[in-house]
């Protein structure tokens, strides 16, 4: 396929696709197909026209010339290309409504030219009574309400033989709820677009062996093995092995269920506990959008204490619209001017601009690569002062170094090192990571040569090679826990290790085989998070660990920490946790494994790490990406803005409306008008509740 070019600038491209008929879908292919390519940084397609526009980032004349070059072997079939398209792109959603709008406004406009005013005046009387029914079954079912005070407002216009401002009405009220539904649904459809499962890889198993693939090779009649922790990143159905899945995501479950032989297990859900084998009956990419947007909606239910505020108070002025209408009619006996009560209400503008902002913040965050489940989240982000973080792939680098090993009683280190390896890759954690990309490093294989692997939430893992029992992780689960000896003569080698090494200990038929050092840097942007953390008035920001006092207290000193515990288990942190928020403060958890997760639960806000424990992300009410530690920061300031915004909406809602009343009261504007700028102040609200809060601050 050619394209021909129809101007150009700088950084911008305008290009004509010609074909005689553009479909939606051709478009969306087109466009992400455009997207994908080296260079450009945004492209859009119009399938009237059947021209896109793109955008490019840096050095312009090559990705120009690789648009063109690449359009020549462009084909709509290519499966390459077609796995570039999400489920949903919301261009037909946007299709839709254009269209219900275009057709509402000009159905108006030739019914006032084409119509006779008697024929208008019934037509009018038939299109009000679903006015009419849904004020009454309202009012028996909610109280007055905003849906009473329309239908009043639209019969009291028809009684007196006004039925043009009921008809204008009626059409401000039909295409504001229009509008307001469509707002809201691209809002949705725009936020689920930007969130995945961030499901990379996963564990195949073809006959004896197990590969470590990329999820998107897997296929339908693929067996993979779940373990502990991990996310289910694709629809299955068990075929060996047993587990408990925490499937709350998908159907609101507060306990895990039980997975067996035959049972089905479903995308995006968690293994708690156990292991199975799972024969895949769904492929990648199919059915994700829908699961997330009902997640997206059941968030919506989680709203602030701020907007459940503004509702109720929204609500709560209908009953005095009514009697400021009575009220006005009993000493003016002027029905105009009592109607300047019932063309405005303060209701629909609070509950579109409210939830409008919380998702917008929302899916702003997710630009971010913050992940927030909910607007009452933000809100308890914004009023914390207290802080806990875990250290290792939290504070200190998601990506840790293996620095040596020591080996006692004249073990090999190389053995040593290979036996961790095999162990540890299973449980996804940085400190494990960190020994299997050690042995990585040293081109040691390490293939299943263990039995099967039992991992110990916040201990370490235990297993058997060649009928000896294996087991690695802290001191605490090693030597303590487990009982295994430390050769008397070589517990100086411990004492040697310098304190800004991990040390994860490996015992072998109950005796220490070696000790894997584990250097732990503090990410770079830590010490300025803190400090800007404590400018946002964060006034407690303590860091819990199970790592020794003297790595602990290091960490703690570098960053300026108001506090640390080291050796600590996941109940203590829970724990802390707990006392800090009966003592009245507000707590927010920070942490990437399976260890954490107590915590951030009990924490008002629990944030997860994105690279951690997949049950820990999905406890979490936060994720965050691992390298940028400044996000936290981030995350403080579009919580403090939204709930600003949140303020100011209210007000302005409440002035407007309060000043629409009284002109209509003086006789300034008529109800029709008054009707008219109220629903365009409701839209202009909306539409303002959509647009970046951090964008001023960032320029």
């Amino acid at each position: 396929m050619n394209c021909i070019v129809l101007h150009e600038s700088s950084k911008r491209m305008r290009i004509h696709i010609p074909q005689a008929r553009m479909s939606l879908r051709e478009a969306d292919i087109i466009e992400y197909f455009i997207k994908n390519l080296p260079g450009v940084k945004d492209a859009q397609v119009n399938d009237r026209t059947g021209n896109a526009i793109i955008a490019f980032r840096g050095s312009t004349i090559e990705a120009k010339q690789s648009v063109l070059d690449a359009f020549k072997q462009f084909d709509y079939q290519d499966e390459k290309i077609l796995a570039l398209v999400p489920e949903e792109t919301g261009r037909a959603l946007n299709r839709k409504y254009e269209e219900e709008i275009v057709i509402k406004v000009m159905s108006r406009f030739l019914k006032k030219i084409f119509l006779p005013v008697p024929i208008a005046a019934v037509l009018g009387v038939i299109k009000s009574v679903p006015y009419y029914y849904k004020a009454v079954t309202t009012l028996m079912t909610k109280g007055l309400k905003v849906e009473t005070l329309d239908a009043v407002a639209i019969g009291a216009s028809m009684l007196r033989g006004d039925f043009a401002t009921a008809s204008s009405i009626m059409f401000m009220l039909d295409v504001g709820e229009t509008l307001e539904e469509w707002t809201r649904k691209k809002s949705v459809g725009d936020l689920a677009r930007t969130m995945s499962l961030n499901v990379d890889k996963v564990w195949v198993k073809t006959g004896e062996q197990t590969i470590l693939s990329n999820v998107n090779q897997v296929h339908v009649g693929d067996h993979i093995i779940l373990r502990t922790s991990n996310m289910i990143p694709l629809d299955g159905k068990v075929v060996s092995g047993e587990a408990t899945v925490n499937q709350s995501t998908m159907t609101g479950e507060a306990e895990p269920v039980v997975k067996e032989c035959g049972s089905y297990v479903y995308a995006g859900t968690v293994v708690e506990e156990g292991e199975c084998v799972v024969e895949v009956t769904k492929a990648t990419g199919t059915g994700k959008y829908d699961q997330i947007v009902k997640m997206i909606e059941e968030s919506e239910k989680l709203n602030s204490q701020t907007e459940a505020k503004a509702y109720h108070l929204a609500d709560g002025l209908v009953p005095y619209s009514f009697a400021g209408a009575a009220l006005t009619y009993l000493f003016t006996r002027n029905v105009t001017k009592a109607l300047s009560f019932l063309m405005v209400d303060f209701s629909c503008a609070m509950k579109l601009s409210m939830p409008l902002s919380v998702l917008s913040a929302i899916r702003e965050a997710n630009d971010y690569s913050i992940s927030v489940k909910g607007g009452k989240f933000m809100e308890l982000i914004s009023e914390a002062d207290t802080i806990v973080f875990d250290k290792t792939g939290t504070l200190t680098q998601a990506t840790p170094m293996l620095v040596d090993v020591v080996t006692f009683e004249d073990k090999d280190a190389d053995e040593m090192l290979r036996i961790a390896a095999c162990l540890e890759e299973h449980y996804p954690h940085s400190v494990a990571n960190a020994i299997v990309n050690g042995a990585v490093q040293k081109n040691l294989e390490h293939e299943e040569i263990h039995s099967e692997v039992e991992y110990i939430v916040a201990h370490g893992v235990s297993s058997h090679i060649d009928h000896e029992k294996v087991v690695i992780g802290s001191y605490h689960f090693v030597i303590e826990d487990e009982g295994c000896v430390i050769p008397e003569d070589e517990m100086y080698k411990i004492d040697e290790i310098p304190s800004q090494y991990s040390r994860i200990f490996l015992a072998i038929s109950g005796r220490l085989a070696a000790v894997l050092c584990i250097y732990d840097p503090v990410k770079k942007d830590a010490k300025d998070m803190i400090a800007n953390l404590h400018t946002l008035g964060i006034t407690n920001i303590c860091m819990m660990t199970g790592d020794n006092r003297k790595t602990a207290k290091v960490v703690a000193e570098q960053l300026g920490l108001d506090d640390y515990y080291a050796e600590v288990l996941p109940e203590d942190k829970a724990r802390y946790v707990k006392q800090k928020k009966d003592a009245g403060h507000k707590v927010i958890m920070i942490g990437d494994g399976v260890n954490d997760t107590p915590a951030l639960s009990e924490a008002d806000v629990g944030i997860a790490i994105s690279d951690g424990a997949a049950i820990a992300r999905e406890i979490a009410d936060v994720t965050i990406a691992s390298e940028d530690l400044m996000q936290l920061v981030t995350l403080r300031l579009l919580s403090d803005e939204l709930m600003a915004r949140i303020h100011n909406n209210y007000r302005f809602i409440l002035g407007f409306n309060s000043a629409l009343i009284l002109l209509g009261l003086w006789g300034i504007i008529t109800p029709a008008s008054s009707a008219l700028l109220h629903n365009g102040s409701t839209i202009v609200t909306g539409v303002r509740s959509m647009s970046n809060l951090l964008d001023d601050i960032n320029e």
